[in-house]
């Protein structure tokens, strides 16, 4: 699917009065935004905010209890979805014999199913996210041998081998070794460099800062909207609690010593009910 047939606004996501949540317990309440096609996104906010709540609705993983969401004008995670998601973690059964290469070739499986084999070009597209995230030599290694910077590198991969318009990474970057982090920065920015979407979840306000576009979660979407707009001192303070911010600047938002810019209140604001 060509971009400008999936969108012809420039626009990816567009929620209004979303309720989010799971069996009626209320994760997200009433708030609209927009994401931007063919940029950058980062969704902060503190624990238990509704950040990876957000990109499970934007997956189609979860459904709306109230209001509205559409991606690329359609309702999330339907047939023909372009959007690929790379949760924080995948769970297999400790010890189950998949190897690396065979677990980026799973990213095909929307495209193939259960039983379609794999053409040249779906083995080509694999070797290639492979050699992205710099995993092609662990290509027959065990994926409990692996590291934890190279599983999220072999999940990225995953991710990357499926055909998509949007990408969606949960926390990509916590906790990483330096090559990891690197390297899953690179295919961040890239991805955006290739004209696709990218939407990630993180708890480091540099990392926020870096994006083209920022949604400050607080239970709900506290604001929205370019960087030098959201992640003002005013709505921090908002999102994370009066008091709670201190003078010098750090890179994770969650540290109680950290430190915020000075701003002035900008950004769309959204309000709880």
């Amino acid at each position: 699917m060509n971009p400008d047939e999936v969108t012809t606004n420039g626009i990816m996501v567009e929620a209004s009065d979303l309720v989010l949540g799971y069996e009626r317990n209320i994760a997200v309440k009433h708030s609209s935004f927009t994401v931007p096609h063919q940029k950058v996104t980062a969704i902060i906010g503190p624990n238990g905010s509704g950040k990876s709540t957000i990109l499970n609705a934007i997956a189609g993983v979860i459904e709306p209890l109230a209001g509205t969401m559409s991606v690329f004008g359609r309702k999330p995670g339907g047939r023909g979805s372009q959007v690929s998601y790379v949760m924080q973690s995948l769970a297999f059964p400790e010890g189950t014999p998949i190897t690396a290469r065979e677990a980026v070739g799973m990213g095909l499986y929307p495209k193939l199913g259960w039983f379609g084999r794999p053409s040249t070009e779906d083995r080509s597209r694999v070797a290639r996210a492979m050699e992205r995230l710099k995993v092609t030599d662990l290509a027959d290694r065990h994926l409990d041998e692996l590291s934890g910077g190279q599983r999220q590198r072999v999940f990225v991969a995953q991710g990357m081998a499926q055909p998509h318009e949007a990408l969606l990474l949960d926390e990509p970057l916590t906790g990483l070794d330096i090559l990891s982090a690197r390297t899953i920065d690179e295919i961040i920015h890239t991805e955006r460099d290739r004209g696709h979407a990218v939407v990630l979840t993180t708890h480091d306000l540099d990392e926020a800062r870096a994006a083209d576009w920022v949604i400050l979660m607080s239970g709900h979407v506290v604001a929205y909207g370019p960087p030098a707009e959201v992640l003002t001192r005013h709505n921090l303070e908002t999102a994370y609690g009066l008091g709670s911010l201190h003078a010098a600047e750090s890179a994770f938002i969650d540290d109680p010593h950290l430190d915020i810019e000075h701003g002035h209140e900008h950004g769309r604001h959204q309000h709880p009910h």
